[in-house]
């Protein structure tokens, strides 16, 4: 199993610096957010200042950049980071795709693989000189290209390409279509074997695809209890975010498989009231231990991997900032801790 880090937040200034802490510290990967910045540009810093780290997007929102946008921000990256970039995609949810990205949403299951498809033939096209491009959809159509816009071929394979996802139809479309998946931090054991992994396997079994050549991301809640920060901090912090996530419906599927539903539609209303910090309260000590992984630094490794065994996750990140100079002894024993077999 591989250990990787998230960055939610991400300044360009401190970038070089940062991404040369996280490969020197033994991570296996490092992956950028779309939130209060764009996730594609400190990977063009990260590329320049390590060697070794995969490098992707956790994730990029596809919807508001057009197919050949993402095709040429994919092959750039891919070509600089020597072959360790990796493609992230999601669909984010309808209000921020309208309201904050003032994109089209419609039917995104059927969007995200056009952008996927779309974007597959103009890499297609680039390898074969520029000389034509030939898809047509329901939302892309693409038959432009010539060789003064298109990108020199590759010494590289395809960027590959993983999307979020939660429920039925876009984990079947992961399956069916992608090289990986990122699975959302608000997830448990249970869910992934009762929902998610029997739409991936129908998925890759749809599109004559191995589970040898696919790849499952993702974060996990952690909460250390030998570190420099408290436990009951961690733990507090990691109620409130589980909270939250309980309270957005679209990951309700996660939330049914333990029956907890009603629990999910108070968080609801209370997150219409604005009601953050009491939403914690509600998560009790099950709901914790569902979601979340408690111990020390040196055990957090051997609990993580024991709980996904099976290939439940093939690359986890832990729900904590990293941050050089914060917690370092208990990161350098969680590192070494990954590299020791289960």
């Amino acid at each position: 199993m591989k250990l990787d880090t998230y960055l939610i937040s991400h300044d360009l200034q401190t970038m070089p610096a940062m991404a040369n802490a996280i490969e020197a510290f033994g991570f296996d990967g490092l992956w950028t957010a779309e939130t209060a910045h764009n996730p594609f540009l400190p990977l063009t810093l990260a590329a320049e200042h390590t060697t070794q780290i995969l490098l992707g997007t956790g994730i990029a929102v596809a919807f508001p950049r057009s197919p050949t946008v993402l095709a040429h921000i994919a092959w750039d990256l891919q070509r600089y980071s020597r072959g360790r970039f990796v493609l992230g995609l999601g669909t984010q949810v309808k209000a921020h795709i309208v309201l904050r990205f003032g994109a089209r949403w419609d039917k995104p299951v059927r969007q995200m693989r056009e952008s996927i498809e779309a974007m597959r033939a103009v890499w297609g096209s680039w390898r074969t000189g520029g000389t034509s491009l030939d898809y047509r959809g329901e939302y892309y159509t693409l038959r432009l290209m010539t060789p003064f816009f298109a990108e020199p071929p590759l010494d590289y394979p395809d960027p590959p390409v993983y999307i979020a996802a939660v429920n039925e139809q876009m984990l079947h479309l992961a399956g069916s279509l992608c090289d990986g998946v990122h699975i959302h931090p608000f997830h448990s054991p249970a869910y992934l074997r009762e929902v998610a992994w029997p739409h991936l396997r129908e998925g890759l079994r749809s599109g004559g695809r191995s589970r040898m050549d696919f790849t499952a991301v993702g974060a996990v809640f952690a909460i250390p209890t030998d570190g420099e920060t408290p436990a009951a901090e961690y733990a507090q912090s990691a109620r409130e975010q589980i909270a939250f996530y309980m309270s957005t419906p679209a990951y309700r599927s996660i939330v049914e498989v333990h029956g907890w539903a009603p629990v999910a539609e108070e968080l609801s209303q209370m997150a219409r009231r604005g009601e953050w910090k009491a939403m914690g309260n509600k998560i009790s000590d099950e709901m914790l231990d569902a979601f979340a992984v408690t111990g020390k630094w040196s055990e957090l490794p051997r609990i993580v991997q024991a709980r996904y065994a099976g290939r439940l996750l093939d690359r986890v990140a832990y729900y904590l900032p990293f941050a050089p100079g914060k917690e370092e002894d208990g990161w350098r024993t969680t590192v070494a801790g990954f590299r020791t077999p289960a």
